[in-house]
């Protein structure tokens, strides 16, 4: 009997992705018996993220960073999330501006304007990055539509944002649009996994045999997308939005299979890489709760 999955991503359809979809067109869920329904979040224009979405039993599993567990697992009414996989080995992630603004270093976004996703430690994350660049850590914060950011960087409404080298990286390339890149890793910010599939233990722990299988097909989508690039960006194509449709796909996919790891350790979430995170989060005062990796990581499949 076929198990049905819905699965909540974090963004519209994208590099990030690719093994999900590579999965389905290879009929890899269905060998394991397995149905996977795919949420996108422009549906609802992120009226419920998708960790959220988990949480009000709308999704079985959902896309987020790392930082999405920790906060649902020590908000007022916490919920317990467990990552159960990394889609990357590392942080592919960056803080950015447009070269031509002159903001060439995280010291130079002081009193400048961010386009923040409001996720709970986001905007902490980046004062520190700016304070341990010889700033002060001053920010002058904003809330568009999460859909819209990276664009109100493009327009230079807003000066600075968060994004994946991968996508909006690549998108800037094709665009011919310069960008100045900081990464949290080179200004001392042990920053985790991001983005990783996430559950609620109380549904994994009814099913472990259900997710170790939605796993193991997921991890064949990765490897195979790995492997077969040029298909990988082929499935991914007619589920990319119109505004993204610029984005060369085969070069993003390329750039991305850097960091999937291989078949010995797609997914894996390393308990040291977690803690130091975890510590530091707590270190800086930006989580007053010290959680470890055994309050927030499943790692007891064989994948």
């Amino acid at each position: 009997m076929m198990k049905e999955i819905k699965l909540a991503l974090d963004w519209t359809a994208n590099t990030n992705h690719s093994g999900f979809y590579v999965a389905k067109a290879k009929g890899f869920y269905k060998e394991a018996e397995i149905e996977l329904q795919i949420q996108t979040p422009d549906t609802d224009n992120y009226k419920h993220t998708p960790a959220k979405k988990v949480e009000l039993g709308l999704a079985d599993v959902a896309i987020c960073p790392f930082e999405s567990i920790v906060s649902y697992n020590t908000k007022k009414n916490k919920f317990n999330a467990l990552a159960v996989a990394a889609i990357y080995r590392e942080d592919i992630s960056a803080v950015v501006t447009l070269k031509e603004s002159g903001l060439d270093s995280p010291k130079d976004l002081e009193g400048k304007s961010y386009a923040s996703y409001k996720a709970r430690y986001e905007d902490g994350i980046v004062a520190r990055m700016i304070k341990n660049d010889g700033g002060e850590g001053n920010l002058e914060l904003a809330y568009p539509d999460k859909l819209g950011i990276w664009e109100t960087l493009l327009t230079k409404k807003y000066d600075a944002t968060w994004i994946f080298m991968n996508w909006e990286g690549i998108h800037a390339k094709a665009k011919r649009i310069p960008l100045n890149t900081f990464k949290l890793s080179d200004y001392g910010i042990p920053y985790s996994y991001s983005p990783v599939l996430m559950t609620g233990k109380e549904g994994l722990m009814q099913d472990l045999e259900g997710y170790e299988s939605f796993l193991k097909a997921t991890k064949q989508g990765f490897l195979y997308a790995k492997e077969n690039p040029q298909y990988a960006a082929d499935c991914l194509a007619p589920f990319v939005t119109e505004s993204d449709r610029d984005i060369d796909l085969l070069e993003s996919q390329q750039f991305s299979n850097r960091f999937y790891g291989n078949e010995a350790n797609w997914g894996m979430l390393e308990e040291a890489n977690v803690n130091q995170f975890l510590g530091w989060l707590h270190e800086e005062g930006l989580e007053p709760v010290l959680l470890n990796y055994s309050d927030l990581v499943y790692n007891g499949f064989k994948l």
